[in-house]
């Protein structure tokens, strides 16, 4: 219905993109062998095949810079450093255990072209829409919306992570908003 946002998970945007990758299909380089203990054991690029993943979606230079810019960072006390160098998308990688069955052990990359994808939606439906990353410690992170007031919208109703990160498995929600 007019005024009513549909709301789809970044993670099942990239599988339907084909962005969902088997770490047995990766060969992880010494590059990737040796940066992927950085950081940090729950880290989403702590494994070989994820930070192959990262090397080959970024560049191996970009990775390096990320790393010295995150060790800048260590030093001085902040966070961050590492994907506001080596590029934001890569914070949207997701390691195995990371998503709904049956895609649990798989590694799935951030979705392509999220634009693009909201507003075929609203071409379609009529309706606003929202892909979003979404965690269960009430951080929404909007990667593409339609307007403005539907991103805004979408952070407020999906602080509590009804997409779940668990069982839940619900890849997407429709905010009624009560527009007309």
């Amino acid at each position: 219905m007019p005024g009513d946002i549909i709301a789809l998970a970044e993670s099942v945007v990239a599988i339907t993109q084909k962005r969902a990758i088997l770490p047995e299909t990766v060969r992880p380089s010494l590059w990737a062998k040796f940066l992927c203990r950085f950081p940090g054991k729950h880290g989403s690029l702590a494994t070989p095949p994820a930070m192959q993943l990262a090397i080959n979606e970024a560049g191996l230079f970009k990775i390096l810079l990320g790393c010295a810019a995150a060790l800048f960072g260590k030093l001085t006390g902040k966070k961050g450093y590492f994907y506001l160098v080596a590029g934001q998308h890569l914070a949207l990688i997701d390691d195995i255990a990371g998503t709904m069955w049956p895609y649990e052990k798989h590694i799935i990359l951030g979705p392509q072209e999220p634009e693009k994808i909201v507003f075929a939606i609203r071409e379609a439906t009529g309706v606003e829409a929202v892909i979003a990353d979404v965690n269960d410690l009430k951080c929404v992170d909007i990667l593409a919306a339609t307007s403005p007031e539907a991103a805004e919208t979408t952070k407020k109703a999906l602080v509590d992570n009804p997409f779940g990160n668990d069982d839940q498995q619900t890849p997407l929600a429709v905010i009624k908003t009560g527009g007309s």
